[in-house]
């Protein structure tokens, strides 16, 4: 069985193994594969009976020019970049990571939260910069200071994350609230399920742990903040067009909310053009949430076992 993975650096850099995929089969794996070059993608995968990919999209075409491939496998839970229903039509089965970074990016989305309140890593830069040395007071800061507790965080999106975020703002002393379109019991033990619009007008800190459908794309826009406390503040660690960027943008500059950390954006890598990196008090992170080597390990254990359990005739994780 030949295997091929389209690109692998992001998933293992170099701290993790692919000795899973080894014992499989053959194995190619490209650190990377231009994402706009369907030619090459199409010349990577000739010949693949397995192809694994993260972020290079396998279109319809690239999959009827592979008469061999017989399993297309991600390294992510998203599955967009993959034409799944050209898959389906061709008896190809497709398989996601459906959980394995729950608590980094729960953790993560907090992360934001506290650089929001604390900007830590500026006033460590003004210490070794020499200011407080040279400062007339026992203390300086540069950027208001907030306590959390006792605010109120809306999760939009109550699936494992946004329940992970949630009780870590509840060990913060915050009350939270969430909307999700399938309330459950677990997650009534950590929140208040409320309306999309009461979590607008009630929340001080809005934190988005959603999956981008058609119903969740662009969510945040010049409407809703419209709605939201003045000075709210907005987290993203989970998809980049949830958000409308340049109303998010507007509203940043116009003080209408106070501060946004995102680690997601609507064109990745991000674009020079992109407004939020001119706007006020937002914090950008290069979608690292995820990365962490203890969930990398746990994606790639999951991958080796979805590809396992095809080979045993026992397909999990399919998405189409």
């Amino acid at each position: 069985m030949k295997i091929v993975i389209l690109d692998g650096y992001s998933e293992n850099p170099g701290d993790l193994s692919w000795e899973g995929f080894e014992k499989l089969g053959e194995l190619k794996v490209y650190d990377r594969t231009p994402l706009n070059d369907e030619a090459e993608i199409i010349q990577r995968m000739a010949g693949a009976d397995v192809v694994i990919t993260n972020k290079t999209p396998v279109s319809k075409k690239a999959i009827e020019s592979s008469p061999d491939l017989k399993y297309i496998g991600l390294l992510a839970t998203g599955y967009n970049i993959v034409d799944y229903k050209a898959a389906r039509e061709k008896g190809i089965p497709v398989t996601n990571i459906p959980t394995y970074g729950t608590d980094a990016v729960g953790q993560f989305a907090i992360a934001l939260l506290l650089e929001i309140c604390h900007h830590i890593g500026h006033h460590d830069w003004a210490v070794k910069e020499g200011r407080w040395e040279s400062c007339p007071d026992f203390c300086f800061w540069d950027y208001p200071l907030i306590e959390l507790a006792g605010k109120t965080m809306g999760i939009i999106g109550f699936g494992r994350i946004g329940q992970c975020t949630g009780r870590i703002a509840k060990a913060l002393g915050m009350k939270v609230i969430a909307f999700d379109g399938m309330p459950n019991d677990a997650g009534a033990k950590i929140a208040d399920y409320v309306s999309l619009e009461k979590l607008f007008s009630n929340s001080d800190v809005i934190s988005l742990h959603c999956p981008l459908f058609p119903e969740t794309q662009g969510i945040i826009n010049k409407e809703n903040i419209s709605k939201m406390k003045d000075g709210v503040i907005i987290i993203n660690s989970s998809r980049g067009p949830l958000i409308i960027e340049q109303d998010l943008a507007d509203a940043l500059n116009s003080g209408k909310v106070f501060a946004a950390g995102i680690d997601v954006v609507s064109v990745e890598p991000i674009k020079g053009n992109n407004p939020l990196l001119k706007a006020k008090n937002c914090i950008i992170t290069p979608h690292i949430a995820w990365a962490p080597k203890e969930s990398r390990g746990r994606l790639m254990e999951i991958a080796v076992n979805n590809l396992q359990e095809f080979i045993a005739g026992k397909p999990v994780n399919v998405v189409n």
